[in-house]
């Protein structure tokens, strides 16, 4: 399981009728491999939740999502296990079926706010327009394989 973390000041996606967005906080990309698993998307939920990227009163990056009361928009991207090794087309055999990645993704998502943050979300399967201001700029990739961050 993979997450591109982008730190920003506003965020917000929307298909044709839908539409969702937050301020202060995290746009995450959300990427589910066919061998991504629950505790994967458990220890990543953690992880993100703890990191330390928005900066306290002396200038420093040392403050958490939950210490500047920020939000996450999360947005499911299966491009994430795009192959692009041959040809010009991307592959992508490494993502998970729809089902499967449906349902990790949601799980993900439970998981982050189970810490006590608010998380708003894309639209899974739909096409969407996504806007975000970087702040900082600051992203970060995680990746999570076997329980563990890789």
């Amino acid at each position: 399981m993979k997450v591109v973390l982008q730190k920003v000041s506003h965020a917000s996606v929307m298909t044709n009728e839908l539409f969702n967005e937050i301020n202060k906080g995290f746009m995450l990309l959300v990427g589910v491999s066919e061998t991504s698993t629950k505790e994967d998307a458990k220890k990543l939920a953690e992880k993100i939740v703890k990191a330390r990227t928005f900066e306290d009163d002396d200038g420093k990056i040392n403050l958490s999502l939950k210490d500047v009361d920020g939000e996450i928009l999360s947005v499911s991207q299966f491009t994430l296990y795009a192959d692009v090794k041959k040809g010009n087309r991307p592959s992508f055999i490494n993502a998970a079926s729809g089902d499967y990645a449906k349902e990790l993704y949601e799980y993900f998502n439970e998981e982050l706010r189970s810490h006590g943050v608010n998380v708003k979300t894309g639209f899974f399967g739909e096409h969407m327009d996504v806007r975000l201001t970087n702040s900082g700029p600051i992203t970060l990739i995680y990746e999570a394989k076997e329980g563990k961050i890789v």
